[in-house]
């Protein structure tokens, strides 16, 4: 279960030499690092934040195919990001499940029940839907009985199929823990600074810098792979060739809602004023709607949720479910995150196109922009085949990519077909180690087959819980993050490795100082370390339940 510790991995980072390194930890360089790895090339990752910290903790949360792309007649797209829904969930079914969706249409609505039985039927086909997920046509009546609170006039009917919900964070985490396992030297917080070259100007490594100890260093490869994100034209100005396309970062923001508040009982796809298309989902006892789109200027680190935003999502809610009578006041907290797209002039935001493109330089810097996190295994696949072709060129062979039926951590679970079966059978474990059913039951169902790891964990050190006023199943998860998920801050475990502060914020709110009191003596920070964490965490909290106005821009500042 342990990943090898900070230290260990920048010791082999300085003293190896790789043949790919990837500079970024979303899902996309998740994605290539376990592709490559598995292939049996030496491989590193660095990213400058925590892993998943940019875009890939920050998306709808759904591994879907698009389904508004077939309007933009972007068809290969959704057949090829439809038919990876299935893929991504059968090798990680802890962190990615089946959710049916309603999609209701109006009179007048920028859906029609043609066009929504055609589009649907074809959604089916082009990726490839298995028999019993396969769309089907409600009534009007029917729609209602599938949800109540939809806008009942004009209502015509409704089209329900399948997409897929997952926890986008926890499915980066665990490719990046299955690249380590298969032999990848991954590290996060550590910034690319320079781009190393031979004498020939190609390029051959990084020069990174520590972020949490200052210090810098040289990694040397043979290949660089730019899969930074939104950061991907940085890395490009730093290698001098951000030339042709570009970046343009557009901004969505989803809010959540207590279920006593909105008690929404079905996942639906609705069509909004400007003929745009938002969410709403129920998700452990709340509803979360979004997303917004809006082209985006500022800092990719920190984006947040502004007024025009959260107005936006709530006239939404106003206008699809008339009878929610939600205000500001309702809303707990919410996220907000850039999308890396790639730059077509003329277009508005929602019609910027979701494709992926690769792109190399002349130094040789390999650069993969844009794309879906429905997406990521066939990006990487696609990226390391390039990779690997260059390799052949010089006489060296790798074999093919493995990743197509290779469970990622946590999804050794006998299929998904089977992990209903597996839950139930490591409950009692669970029970043994000294929780509850229901806390052996979450951790099982959010970390599949690592949930033994963790009720080990519980079983030796479980007065640890106690001694720091932690419930049992939170104080369980800090550990299993720090110890084996190489989580450094509190925001890294109680965002990325929790959710908890999306989901729920009044438990960070009740147990903060517990966790980082916890935190600062298992990691041994320093007075520094502390503030600097404690300073972190209570604005991440800020930005999560109050919108950014000048009212609160000195709080955040």
């Amino acid at each position: 279960m342990q990943m090898t510790n900070r230290q260990e991995i920048e010791q082999q980072l300085k003293t190896h030499k790789y043949e790919v390194l990837i500079i970024g930890g979303g899902i996309t360089g998740a994605g290539i690092a376990l592709d490559a790895a598995t292939r049996g090339m030496k491989t590193a990752l660095v990213e400058m934040q925590d892993f998943s910290a940019g875009t890939s903790s920050r998306s709808t949360k759904l591994v879907h195919g698009g389904l508004r792309y077939l309007k933009q007649l972007e068809v290969g797209m959704v057949a090829e990001v439809g038919k990876e829904r299935a893929v991504v969930y059968e090798n990680g079914p802890h962190v990615t499940t089946p959710e049916w969706m309603l999609l209701p249409f109006h009179k007048g609505g920028t859906f029609g029940k043609f066009t929504t039985s055609i589009g649907l039927r074809v959604y089916d086909f082009l990726a490839g839907v298995k028999k019993a997920e396969r769309r089907t046509m409600f009534s009007k009546e029917e729609t209602l009985l599938k949800e109540p609170l939809i806008k009942k006039e004009n209502l015509k009917g409704g089209g329900y199929y399948v997409e897929y919900r997952t926890d986008d964070s926890r499915l980066t985490i665990e490719v990046m823990k299955k690249a380590i396992e298969k032999g990848a030297d991954a590290l996060n917080y550590t910034k690319v600074e320079k781009l190393l070259y031979d004498k020939k100007g190609k390029i051959n490594g990084a020069f990174v810098k520590n972020m949490l100890t200052g210090e810098k260093y040289s990694i040397f490869a043979e290949y660089v792979v730019n899969a930074a994100g939104p950061w991907v034209d940085t890395i490009r100005e730093i290698d001098g060739s951000k030339k042709g396309k570009a970046l343009q970062l557009t901004k969505g923001v989803h809010i959540v809602i207590d279920q006593r508040k909105f008690p929404l009982k079905q996942a639906i796809y609705f069509d909004t004023p400007d003929k745009r298309m938002v969410f709403a989902i129920p998700r452990e006892g709340k509803a979360y709607v979004g997303t917004t789109d809006t082209f985006y200027g500022d800092d990719p680190v920190s984006p947040t949720m502004q007024v025009e935003d959260r107005d936006y999502l709530i006239n939404a809610i106003h206008y699809m479910f008339p009878s929610v009578k939600i205000s500001t006041a309702d809303i707990e907290s919410s996220w907000a995150g850039v999308r890396p797209l790639i730059l077509e002039d003329g277009k508005d935001p929602s019609e910027i196109s979701r494709k992926d493109e690769i792109w190399e330089s002349e130094s040789g810097l390999i650069t993969i922009a844009g794309g879906k996190l429905t997406g990521y295994r066939k990006m990487a696949q696609t990226v390391t085949d390039l990779v690997a072709k260059h390799f052949e060129k010089n006489g060296k062979t790798f074999r093919s990519c493995l990743t197509k039926h290779l469970p990622i951590s946590g999804g050794d679970v006998g299929g998904a077909t089977h992990f209903k079966e597996f839950q139930l059978k490591h409950l009692e474990k669970g029970v043994d180690a000294g929780l509850t059913e229901s806390d052996a039951l979450a951790i099982v169902n959010k970390y599949g087959s690592n949930a033994e790891s963790i009720y080990q964990l519980v079983k030796e050190n479980k007065q640890e819980a106690v001694l720091y006023s932690l419930p049992m199943l939170l104080w369980a998860k800090i550990r299993y993050a720090m110890e084996g998920e190489m989580a450094v801050t509190p925001v890294d475990v109680l965002l990325r490795r929790t959710g908890l502060i999306l989901f729920h914020i009044q438990e960070v709110q009740t147990y903060k100082s517990q966790v980082v009191q916890y935190m600062e003596e298992y990691l041994n920070w320093s007075k520094e370390e502390r503030d600097k964490f404690t300073k972190e965490l209570e604005k991440e909290i800020l930005n999560a339940t109050v919108p950014e106005d000048e009212e609160n821009k000195a709080k955040l500042a």
